[in-house]
């Protein structure tokens, strides 16, 4: 079937949410002439975006290597030898020092990452307190923390999580060539308990890991039929690291990456599109066209978890060169908003507490 850029274009005006996107529509998409699927991204991101903004957050490993997870692209991985050294939980107060350093750099959000399958009830515990001094620095907060269930996404969201971070990485029939240790429903459920818990979702995917075109277009159908949208959407260009299974697989061509940009703005044109992990290898102009096809968030500081990211003074140079300027966010909660998650935390611990007590009693 041959759809016409014309129609499909006019459909995303009247449909800004479609969760029901073909794989024909989508190759039709990709298969466009350069120049017109980058002005169709650029007419739907002015849509609902102010074209020169770029949402800026920093990204802090709290908790580095020993994952038991074996995906191929992952230099955390138990699995390789990477030669990355393993750390303990951050200490709050370091993390603490860190976000205060990012929102002085210009970050409008601070998210936190940790090498963790699921996490524990005890490190559980030292994450919402992250989260809340966080948020007390006055930024938004995000999280990676592996899967977690209904009861975890409950608890995060209730110390005041924003985002949980959890990527689909690629297609489903690709996917099997990537990880093995957990399976894609797991990370469809995992987004799931995120949304019932009423955080805000972040998934994206990588690209670059040998998958063929059709996995990118299969890729980006399953995030858009996630309802609603994710808020923010990272796009991953993969970072070959010495000692993964995939630090010798052939390069994506960058057209190939800005093509998927602009298809991911088409499709989503209400979420943040990340230009995410890749940039400390592509050019100023890669970047720029990147922007241009409506990639408007990016990561700003030294590294991505692991692995080089463009440096804050370079970032900057660049926004100054092509007209670009940090998103502004409200990112103080209210004092009413503050004083009902109070509350509730208080509801909430007085709960525990009684039924602590009832235990004892019956046990008695």
């Amino acid at each position: 079937m041959t759809v016409h850029h014309e129609q499909l274009l006019h459909e995303h005006f009247l449909h800004e949410q479609r969760h029901d996107w073909t794989l024909d529509e989508i190759n039709a998409l990709f298969a466009l002439p350069f120049n017109d699927l980058l002005f169709q991204a650029q007419q739907v991101h002015r849509a609902h975006f102010d074209a020169n903004a770029v949402q800026v957050s920093t990204l802090l490993s709290i908790k580095t290597g020993a994952c038991p997870e074996d995906c191929k692209y992952c230099p955390q991985s138990g699995h390789y030898n990477t030669q990355l050294e393993k750390e303990k939980l951050l200490e709050i107060e370091k993390v603490v020092e860190q976000a205060k350093a990012a929102k002085e750099a210009g970050a409008s959000r601070f998210c936190m990452g940790a090498a963790w399958r699921s996490p524990r009830d005890k490190d559980l515990l030292l994450v919402e307190e992250m989260v809340r001094q966080v948020k007390a620095v006055g930024l938004e907060t995000c999280m990676t923390l592996g899967m977690v269930d209904g009861e975890q996404a409950s608890r995060l969201a209730t110390a005041g999580l924003d985002y949980y971070n959890h990527n689909l990485d690629t297609s489903p029939e690709f996917y099997g060539e990537i990880i093995t240790t957990r399976t894609y429903s797991d990370r469809l459920e995992t987004l799931s308990n995120v949304r019932d818990a009423g955080m805000k979702v972040c998934s994206g995917g990588i690209l670059g890991m040998g998958e063929d075109a059709k996995d990118r277009s299969a890729l980006l159908q399953q995030l858009a039929k996630l309802t609603p949208h994710p808020e923010s959407v990272p796009i991953n260009m993969l970072v070959k690291v010495p000692g993964t299974p995939l630090e010798n697989v052939e390069d994506l061509d960058p057209i190939e990456f800005i093509r998927a940009i602009a298809v991911t703005r088409i499709m989503m044109p209400q979420s943040h599109v990340r230009l995410s992990a890749g940039r400390e290898q592509m050019n100023e102009s890669t970047q720029a066209l990147a922007f241009l096809a409506g990639a408007n968030s990016i990561f700003y500081g030294d590294k991505l978890l692991t692995t080089g990211n463009p440096q804050v003074d370079r970032d900057r140079a660049l926004f100054a060169k092509l007209g670009l300027h940090p998103e502004k966010r409200e990112t103080c909660e209210s004092e009413a908003t503050q004083a009902a998650r109070l509350a509730q935390q208080a509801q909430q611990q007085v709960h525990a507490e009684r039924v602590a007590e009832l235990a004892v009693d019956a046990s008695v």
